[in-house]
């Protein structure tokens, strides 16, 4: 990449990475949404897991893929550019059909086309944002996209609460076999989707790849069995630091699974002891859990900014640590909250840890890996992330009447106690923040 990079002014960061806005508003959608529409169309509860497979999965295939052949892309829109676009059009027809869903199947086949137009778009997105930007500025660009997370999935969240209680949408109301305010939001979530990626490849543009960057990447081997030998070779070569935030990423992320599966029968069981889908409580608890999630990716939206010179004084690392723990503290204290308004106060650090994990891990990765191969370890260090999201699938059926006792409480305290352990684990990274070898033009422009 080019060594000469202007720094950016905030606004210009933030249409930068609107784009997150849209597609976090999509994975907020699902994560509110599938198990009880899972649950609408007659799904066992303990096959949940399974039936949310599509994430992780298209996650290990398409994102290591994808940002190898982002390195290597050369087009007239640019490197990562294309894969915006066409991830951001298949998200935003995924999402509209969705709701249309008459079995488990067909929910979870077109969740498989989802998942994959959002891995089709994230990480070239997150490697957009690490070419762009100086290392000076990784900690403000990664923790705006997290802010936009937040943002992004507390209006997901927050807009069936919004279709009943504003609108005057009946809360039996129901189109098909799933409510009506499922569908609306979906095709909501469609628009915003495919508008805020637009936003952003219209007001930000990549930044020119010299000619000599160019004939580097013409005089690699082309084809599909030199992507896949890029991996390789770059999992063999994973930089120390990357390989350590492994624990972490696998406590964390299997929580994170757990969580988003069983909050809404978590809530069910804990505050009305049903996790009947016909019940009207069981409703009332979906209804509960989508204000909850709002708060929380509400919090993770304002504290973001807030991360984002904490992590430049006290370093990204010991701030991580401190938002997983408090995670762990209020996924843990969730059933033993009997009062619906004082739930809020364990989203509060369920709120600051996904904000950080949003931004921190990306801060310490970009400052261990090498600029020219941003695409593929970006793409790598997802598997990170859904790894732990393909074990959790398997395990949990596994376990879940044995262990867990066939109760979403007991899953939720699991959760509580693996992001206390992930909290443990940061301290084993080896990280030192990036230096900035490269001189730095300040500026306004593109």
């Amino acid at each position: 990449m080019n060594t000469k990079k202007i720094l950016l002014t905030l606004p210009q960061i933030l249409n930068m990475n609107f784009g997150f806005f849209g597609l976090q508003y999509s994975f907020g959608l699902q994560q509110a949404n599938m198990s009880p529409i899972y649950s609408y169309l007659g799904a066992e509860e303990s096959k949940l897991p399974l039936l949310w497979l599509a994430g992780p999965m298209t996650g290990l295939i398409v994102q290591p893929i994808i940002g190898a052949m982002s390195d290597r892309t050369l087009s007239r829109w640019g490197r990562r550019t294309p894969y915006f676009f066409i991830g951001a059009v298949l998200c935003s027809l995924s999402l509209f059909a969705m709701p249309f869903s008459s079995t488990v199947w067909m929910a979870a086949s077109i969740l498989w086309i989802l998942d994959a137009a959002n891995n089709i778009t994230q990480e070239p997105y997150r490697a957009f944002v690490s070419d762009k930007l100086d290392p000076k500025q990784h900690s403000i660009g990664f923790l705006t996209q997290s802010a936009f997370t937040g943002l992004g999935q507390t209006l997901s969240y927050l807009t069936p609460f919004l279709l009943i209680n504003v609108f005057s949408i009946g809360i039996d109301e129901k189109t098909g076999k799933l409510p009506t305010t499922t569908l609306i939001a979906f095709i909501i979530g469609a628009i915003f989707s495919i508008g805020s990626i637009m936003w952003s490849l219209y007001t930000t543009k990549e930044i020119p790849l010299s000619e000599a960057e160019k004939a580097k990447i013409r005089q690699q081997p082309g084809g599909p069995f030199a992507v896949f030998a890029e991996i390789g070779s770059a999992i063999k070569e994973m930089p120390l630091t990357m390989r350590l935030m492994g624990p972490m990423m696998l406590f964390s992320w299997y929580a994170m699974f757990i969580y988003w599966q069983y909050i809404a029968k978590g809530l069910s069981k804990s505050l009305f002891d049903t996790v009947d889908p016909a019940s009207p409580q069981f409703r009332e608890a979906e209804l509960l859990a989508g204000p909850l999630g709002a708060f929380y990716n509400a919090i993770a939206f304002v504290s973001a900014f807030a991360m984002a010179g904490l992590a430049r004084k006290m370093g990204p690392k010991l701030l991580h640590a401190i938002c997983l723990s408090l995670a762990g503290i209020g996924m843990l204290s969730i059933p033993f909250i009997k009062d619906q308004s004082l739930l809020y106060l364990p989203m509060i650090g369920i709120g600051l840890s996904w904000a950080s994990m949003m931004g921190n891990p990306y801060i310490m990765l970009a400052g261990s890996i090498p600029p020219e191969r941003t695409g593929v370890y970006m793409g790598i260090f997802n598997m990170f992330i859904v790894i732990p999201m393909l074990i959790e699938t398997f395990t949990i059926p596994m376990y879940y009447e044995s262990w867990l006792g066939n109760n979403p409480v007991n899953a939720l305290q699991l959760a509580g106690v693996l992001m206390l352990l992930a909290a443990i684990s940061v301290f084993f990274i080896k990280y030192k923040p990036a230096a900035t070898d490269a001189p730095v033009v300040r500026g306004s422009g593109h």
